[in-house]
């Protein structure tokens, strides 16, 4: 395949992980909306940063098969380097853990407070990685 036909295509994917990643939002902010579980509330908001840490991921033909990978790969090569800032970390490591918690942990209680943490948080983490992915001319 051409190196044209390759960027296009990558391109594409990022977009479509982009598109993921505000489907995900989306659907947490309607959940909070309309008293939707707790739980599914903060997985939905976790997965939107999840999407979009994909889409970071393949600007540099990196990925990973596990949630555990990507977060490590998305510190290494844009939080350490300095390209988005630490709190953006925080906030997805935090995330990560209330999902984890929230679909695995028998006998968890979720607080409304982290939902909407979540929920505030993955918005700010998603504008943050489109601004960062317009450098590359890159617009969902």
């Amino acid at each position: 395949m051409s190196d044209h036909k390759e960027a296009e295509k990558k391109i594409a994917l990022i977009a479509y992980r982009l598109r993921q990643a505000q489907e995900a939002l989306d659907d947490a902010r309607k959940l909070a909306e309309h008293a939707g579980s707790l739980r599914s509330i903060i997985n939905r908001a976790y997965y939107s940063m999840f999407y979009a840490v994909l889409a970071l991921l393949l600007t540099i033909d990196a990925g990973a098969s596990k949630h555990s990978g990507a977060i490590a790969l998305f510190d290494r090569h844009f939080v350490k380097t300095g390209l988005f800032p630490k709190e953006l970390s925080k906030i997805l490591h935090r995330g990560f853990e209330h999902r984890q918690r929230g679909d695995y942990e028998e006998l968890a209680e979720v607080e409304e407070a982290d939902a909407q943490e979540m929920l505030q948080d993955a918005g700010s983490f998603l504008t943050a990685v489109r601004t960062y992915l317009k450098t590359y001319g890159i617009n969902d």
